[in-house]
């Protein structure tokens, strides 16, 4: 779906951008534009600021064609996740209005047929406005009005309206605000939850595998007492857990939809029983719970919901950083670098250093993370652009979050598939560097106490001997003794090692 999604975005920005070549306004000596007049390959259509040129082609009408014009600022247009979601909501909406007997059961019916059309992505390229446009999305909006108003009528004996039949019982600033809602949350429970359980999966697979192998800790990027692999790896699918609790946790708030609070709240032009009827057709739709929001003034003032929802993206992204970042300093080397684990090989490193691999993956990772820490910077400060009763910073609202949860989804699969699965630990390197780990001198410091085990661990550092040898020589405990006390893998279970042969359980 995230490839489908992504060439379709491409597609409607190159329509996109011919359209505004190809109907760019003719300017006089005023600098005014000129008067729009019908030429080869176009079609008048009005709106309640008069008429304009249109492509003959196009599905859309007067008002998306306004917005064509007046916003050729990044040639990227609404995301097909917000494109899906929008045509749902008109579906549902033409759905309960049908039901509530606002709308004739033919008209309901051609339009409900007409936004599953789109919602299926059969009429992405008719979606050409900016993401930069007005902040309430309205001309997102009716350009679905347009669209569904156009394939409706054309499909059937009735002439439809996109204001009064499409638009029945709506308004942009409750539309939009649910499209965000409702294009989040499917794309979080269709594709980004289940890219982390198949990243948490992979994870947990080979901590299992490697709980036998024991390396050296490391804090502040030194060495430190030894752990398994298996509880490193624990480690990140905990973050993992973590971070999916706190994402699931966030929908409880994002499902709440303001339709039916129409242009700041009240509900005016609305039929009293719309928003809830429209929670429950929605969640029919599309399998996945929705709310009506008891207070729809807070959600078209305020999108503190997609704020939050942002922000447990970021925390996902912070700890998706930490699991890129181990996994390249524990490939480092392979001989001057931790060398710790191959990962697979999936590309030349280098376009003039031969047999050069890089941990291209986890960079990749990285830079999504980043990315999606940036998208939750401007989410913040547009969440921030609620002005009494309504925000205006929309579209930008919808692009970022669908953008950061679909770079996650496609990149935890990644890095699930073609790094974590795949890779090696070196157990015999490990094993070296874990030997000559003279921190593991702190399991006897219950015994000899910190001083001296300070001077066993400075001087096997020294020597470039290994703790036990020096140990040995220094304390005259037994070497049966020591050697179960300096065990690393017994270290790795952590307790009082002290004991043994020597003096008490450990």
């Amino acid at each position: 779906m995230a490839t489908k999604s992504r060439n379709s975005a491409q597609k409607s920005a190159k329509n996109s951008a011919s359209v505004k070549t190809r109907t760019k306004p003719a300017s006089g000596r005023s600098g005014k534009p000129a008067q729009a007049t019908a030429t080869p390959g176009f079609r008048r259509e009005h709106d309640s600021m008069g008429e304009l040129s249109v492509p003959s082609d196009a599905l859309w009408g007067a008002q998306t064609q306004r917005a064509v014009q007046n916003f050729p600022i990044s040639g990227v247009p609404m995301p097909r996740e917000f494109i899906r979601a929008l045509a749902l909501v008109k579906a549902a909406a033409a759905q309960v209005n049908g039901g509530l007997g606002l709308l004739d059961a033919g008209v309901a019916k051609a339009i409900g047929a007409a936004a599953a059309q789109v919602a299926d992505g059969r009429f992405d390229a008719h979606f050409p406005i900016d993401v930069y446009q007005t902040g309430s999305g309205t001309s997102s909006n009716m350009n679905a009005n347009e669209v569904i108003a156009t394939l409706a009528s054309r499909a059937g004996k009735h002439a439809i309206h996109p204001n009064d039949h499409v638009n029945l019982g709506q308004s942009s600033n409750d539309v939009i605000p649910t499209t965000i809602r409702v294009s989040a949350q499917l794309a979080v429970v269709e594709s980004l939850l289940p890219a982390l359980a198949h990243l948490r999966k992979t994870i947990g697979k080979r901590a299992k595998e490697l709980a036998g192998t024991t390396k050296t800790g490391r804090t502040h990027l030194m060495d430190a007492m030894p752990l398994t692999f298996g509880q490193e790896f624990d480690t990140w699918a905990a973050q993992l857990d973590s971070a999916q609790a706190r994402i699931e946790d966030s929908l409880k708030r994002l499902r709440r939809l303001p339709i039916g609070g129409t242009a700041i709240g009240t509900g005016i032009n609305a039929d009293p029983r719309f928003g809830k009827a429209m929670a429950k057709a929605l969640s029919a739709a599309t399998g996945t719970r929705f709310e009506s929001a008891a207070n729809k003034f807070e959600g078209l003032a305020a999108q503190d919901d997609a704020v939050e929802l942002s922000g447990q993206l970021s925390a996902l992204a912070v700890a998706l950083t930490k699991i890129a970042n181990d996994l390249r300093w524990m490939n480092s080397g392979p001989l001057a670098g931790l060398g710790e684990i191959e990962l697979p090989a999936l590309q030349p490193g280098s376009s003039i250093m031969p047999g050069k691999v890089n941990p291209v993956i986890p960079e990749a990772m990285a830079m999504v993370c980043a990315q999606v820490i940036g998208h939750h910077a401007a989410i913040t400060v547009a969440g921030q652009s609620g002005n009494f009763q309504l925000n205006v910073m929309l579209p930008l609202i919808a692009y970022d979050l669908l953008d950061s949860i679909r770079l996650l989804g496609n990149a935890m699969r990644l890095l699930a598939d073609s790094a974590i699965a795949g890779l090696r630990a070196r157990e015999a390197h490990v094993r070296e560097a874990l030997d000559r780990n003279p921190i593991l001198v702190t399991a006897l410091n219950p015994l000899i106490g910190y001083e001296k085990s300070a001077a066993i661990a400075k001087q096997a550092y020294k020597e470039g001997r290994p703790v036990l040898e020096v140990a040995i020589e220094v304390t005259g405990l037994p070497e049966k003794q020591l050697r179960r006390l300096l065990d690393p893998a017994r270290l790795t279970r952590g307790g009082i090692q002290a004991g043994g042969g020597g003096g008490g359980g450990g």
